[in-house]
Order: C-alpha cells, then structure tokens, then sequence
C-alpha cells in the first residue's frame, strides 16, 4: 500500500485516546512511507492524524469541498490539498488515490464513509484493504450490528471477510498489508453459488 484514506471526525471526542491513536497512526504511515489521504481539516481528529504524519516527514493528501472550506477549516499545510465541488466528488477522489482505507472514532460522515467503501468492496467494485481501528472499543456496538445483519439475512458470512479490525495501530496496518482481496470471490460474497 502507497496510500491509506482514513475516515475520521472533525471533532476530537471525548476520550483522549481518540487523539493519541489518531497521532500514532499518522506517525505509522509516515515510518511506513505510506501517504495520508484524508478530509483536509485542521481540526478534530482529522487535523490530528494529519499534523502527526506531516510533523515525522510524511505525505499529506487532504480533500475538502469548497462550502466546508470555512467549517472544517482546511489544513493549508498539506503536501497536497484538493478542493471539490461537494461531498460525492470528495469521495470519489478519496477513493482514486487510496490503496486501503481505515476507520477511525467519528460521526455520521465516518460512519457514512465507511459503509460506501464496504458496500463497493461486497459489489466488487474495489478490492482495496478495509480497516477498522476499534479504539478503546469504539467500533464495539458497530461489530454487533453487523452481527446482527447476519444472524437477520441482511449480510452473508463472506461479506464479514471484507474487512479488518484491530485495537492497535501497528495490528491493522499489519492486517492490511496481509489483506487479500482475492481470499473471498465477489460471487461468493453474494452468495451466488
């Protein structure tokens, strides 16, 4: 992996490990030469995990829309920003210029970003490593959801496999370069056999 998008809030929560995990992991893929490609704010855990990579010698991608531009406050010291029309084109581009992708603690967005790139890995539309970094058990409830889909019909046990979590930075990334999108076949994911 070249690039990693992370998926973050744009506010720092209310748990001081958020932060430290978020700086940790900007750090990681700064050792690890892999390129940060995130929201392009300053603020929150998003500004966190940036200023960690960039303050260690590594490569920043951020991607705001112009009209959070004022609310989010972009990050100008980016190795590259890029400015969008709106959130689809965020994404998209975000998704272009990612090897994988990692969650970390956020909100709506985090969680909204997060289940687009499962559900384009489920349809095989991407073959890219998915991480969930489950901070202090963040991602707790989220894990029995999807549980929860399986045991009611709505996700088959394959779709589970899209994805990796761990509750430690290095243990992820480890995951994800062990990823192999090859493992499961998209006709297996849907259960098409």
């Amino acid at each position: 992996m070249k690039s990693i998008c992370v998926y973050c809030g744009s506010s720092l929560g209310k748990d001081v490990r958020y932060v430290e995990v978020a700086t940790e992991l900007g750090a990681a893929l700064a050792d690890r030469d892999i390129r940060l490609v995130y929201g392009g704010a300053r603020i929150g855990i998003m500004g966190a995990v940036a200023q960690a990579c960039l303050g260690v010698g590594g490569l920043v991608t951020g991607i705001i829309p112009a009209f959070l531009d004022q609310v989010e406050i972009t990050n100008t010291d980016v190795t590259e920003l890029i400015q969008t029309q709106n959130m689809h084109e965020r994404k998209t581009i975000m998704v272009e210029k990612s090897d994988g992708f990692i969650a970390l603690p956020g909100g709506f967005g985090t969680l909204e970003e997060l289940a687009e790139v499962l559900t384009w890995a489920q349809l095989g539309l991407i073959k890219k490593p998915i991480g969930i970094l489950n901070v202090n058990g963040f991602y707790d409830n989220l894990m029995s959801l999807f549980e929860h889909m399986l045991d009611e019909g709505f996700v088959k046990f394959a779709n589970l496999n899209l994805f990796v979590s761990d509750d430690t930075v290095n243990g992820l990334l480890d995951k994800m370069e062990g990823f192999d999108s090859g493992d499961v076949s998209f006709k297996q994911k849907l259960d098409l056999t």
